[in-house]
């Protein structure tokens, strides 16, 4: 017996302690202006663990300061006391009933939750006067310190190195962000992004960001440089780059100050913006202008080396055409050697070996060119001209490389019977075959009436009536089959602009265009999908589940993704040939993977 009320004892004391917990959600006020912020926090009477916080960015709050905590116990007449709160500043995204769900917290292995909380978020309200202002002592501390002229302490500045720079001559864009010696920032986001259209760009990474002291407008500020891009524009005129904007947190002088004469200053988020910029940019002189210019700008060597020139026909060699040195490298194509008829010169490996610093790009790019001589001989290739703008002297300059003299000795094939053989071939393909025997045929015609084509056309209604039902019920399946109608056409369409984009594969545009809409159709096609539900998480996730090879997959969403850039980035041939090689080598292998 005694036992049991022992154990009731302490069923009732574990009880009476977990009835005494208490986990609250407490906010400062119930009804804000859009404008204004308000303070929120989870307290309880216990020292729990484990918070889970709900999650503000859903309920329409954002959190601009937090979480801080705060800690008491006490004890009075022999009771202790024991109170710890998590609190949060949160400003309101939108206007109107916001519910914020409550928190959890774990003690004693039990798990509990707060109640939620409901703020109601109105029109932007007048802030208060500053209620100091007429205080002397006020007056003098804000004439020994005077606030920021920009009020915030922040400042976001685009520092471009060249406005007025030829095509194709690379600038750069460093942005800084400045901050007054009497304000502190504890964070910031980018809400836009610069873009920069009609340049090519290239963004080089900030490991680290490294706080430095400088000057802004005649003032100490310190500042952290946060982005650099280095731009190579691609046409003349005045070119826009759009601003970058930041949310930042930053903490300012309210105006106010404690009984020490110390300056107070509270928690605001203020939005910076670099603003937008326009470069003028110079087209190239025309006046000496070298035939066969393809936009090369900057510093370069020239060279053209043939990996033998002794070889049997029938062999193979390397011509390497090859430009290294600082410039545009990206951005042009380099000359094609012209070679006898005799030489067979298969379409080149491009290989590039170039590094953007902030100066620009740097490295080397090469055509490798496999030449396959028919006949024994000597061939003479033909020296290759290679001209650039050198921004130095700003002139035309051109490099001429020496010809290359191929010595061909007989190989194991008789190249100059072969050609024989077919100059033979073509002159008895030239002259017809005279006919030994003839066939003679009756120019009278039999009567049409009684004829087998009079009773075919009696009988041919007949026939037709049946094939006509046919062809009505598999029509009338056709139209109801709108999966399958729709996956044909889009079929039929990338097929259709595959085939376009081999057409222009001379004109980068139109060709991009058209390999674009090629391989959203496959997918339309394959997938059973709207062009709407074409992001790449989607593509990726439904390729995948169908065994397609991730891989291949990677390569595909790559492939898309490059399309609408290389529109606006300049392409040699070269890549252009090798984009839709690859897109048909994609295709290819996904029609394979997919089931």
């Amino acid at each position: 017996m005694k036992k049991y009320l022992l154990l009731l004892f302490i069923l009732f004391v574990t009880n009476s302690l977990f009835a005494q917990v208490k986990f609250e959600t407490r906010v400062s006020r119930d009804e804000i202006g859009i404008n204004e912020n308000v303070r929120i926090e989870f307290y309880m009477n216990v020292d729990g663990d484990n918070l889970g916080v709900p999650n503000f960015d859903s309920s329409g709050f954002r959190v601009i300061a937090g979480p801080s905590q705060m800690v008491s116990q006490s004890w009075v007449n022999g009771r202790s006391s024991f109170n710890k709160a998590y609190s949060f500043t949160l400003m309101p995204l939108k206007k109107g009933r916001l519910t914020i769900k409550g928190a959890t917290m774990e003690f004693n292995g039990q798990v509990y939750k707060s109640q939620p909380v409901t703020i109601t978020v109105g029109n932007a309200v007048q802030q208060q006067q500053n209620p100091y202002n007429n205080n002397p002592y006020y007056q003098q501390q804000q004439q020994r310190q005077p606030l920021n002229a920009g009020k915030d302490g922040v400042h976001l500045v685009a520092e471009i190195s060249k406005t007025n720079p030829y095509v194709n001559e690379p600038i750069t864009v460093v942005y800084k962000i400045y901050v007054s010696n009497r304000s502190a920032v504890s964070g910031w986001n980018e809400t836009n992004k610069p873009k920069y259209s009609d340049f090519w760009s290239q963004n080089i990474d900030i490991k680290n960001l490294s706080i430095q002291q400088g000057t802004f407008k005649g003032e100490s500020y310190r500042y952290a440089v946060l982005r650099k891009t280095v731009l190579y524009p691609q046409k003349a005129g005045n070119l826009s780059i759009e601003p970058l904007t930041l949310e930042v947190q930053v903490e300012v002088p309210t105006g106010r100050y404690d009984v020490y004469g110390n300056p107070e200053t509270a928690l605001q988020t203020k939005r910076v913006s670099a603003g937008a910029k326009t470069i003028n940019v110079k087209a190239l002189p025309e006046a000496g202008k070298p035939e066969g210019f393809s936009g090369a700008v900057g510093k370069f060597d020239f060279k053209v080396n043939a990996s033998k020139t002794t070889l049997k026909s029938g062999e193979s060699l390397d011509l390497n055409v090859q430009v290294a040195g600082t410039g545009n490298l990206k951005l042009f194509s380099l000359p094609k050697p012209v070679v006898p008829s005799t030489l067979e010169l298969f379409d080149p490996e491009h290989t590039e070996n170039v590094s953007t610093p902030i100066s620009g790009m740097t490295g080397s790019i090469a055509d490798k060119y496999t030449i396959i001589p028919n006949e024994k001989g000597t061939f003479v290739i033909k020296p290759i001209s290679f001209s650039y703008f050198d921004l130095s002297s700003n002139s035309y300059k051109t490099i001429t490389s020496n010809q290359i003299v191929l010595n061909v000795a007989q190989g194991k094939n008789n190249a100059v019977a072969s050609n024989s053989n077919k100059t033979e071939a073509s002159v008895k393909k030239s002259f017809a075959f005279i006919k030994q025997k003839t066939k003679l045929e009756n120019i009278k015609s039999d009567d049409f009436l009684g004829s087998g084509l009079f009773y075919g056309l009696l009988l041919l209604p007949f026939l037709i009536i049946p094939i006509i039902v046919v062809f009505k019920k598999k029509k009338e399946a056709f139209d109801a089959d709108i999966v399958g109608n729709r996956r044909k056409k889009s079929n039929a369409l990338a097929k259709k602009y595959l085939s376009e984009a081999k057409k222009q594969i001379n004109n980068k545009e139109p060709f991009y265009i058209a390999l674009e809409k090629a391989l959203h159709n496959f997918l339309k096609a394959k997938l059973n999908i709207e062009t709407s539900e074409m992001s790449k998480e989607k593509i990726t996730e439904i390729l995948l589940s169908r065994n397609a090879n991730s891989e291949t997959v990677n390569e595909f969403i790559a492939l898309t993704e490059s399309c609408e850039l290389a529109r606006y980035a300049p392409s040699s041939s070269t890549i252009i040939h090798q984009d839709y090689d690859k897109a048909v080598e994609i295709i290819s292998e996904l029609e394979k993977q997919i089931k």
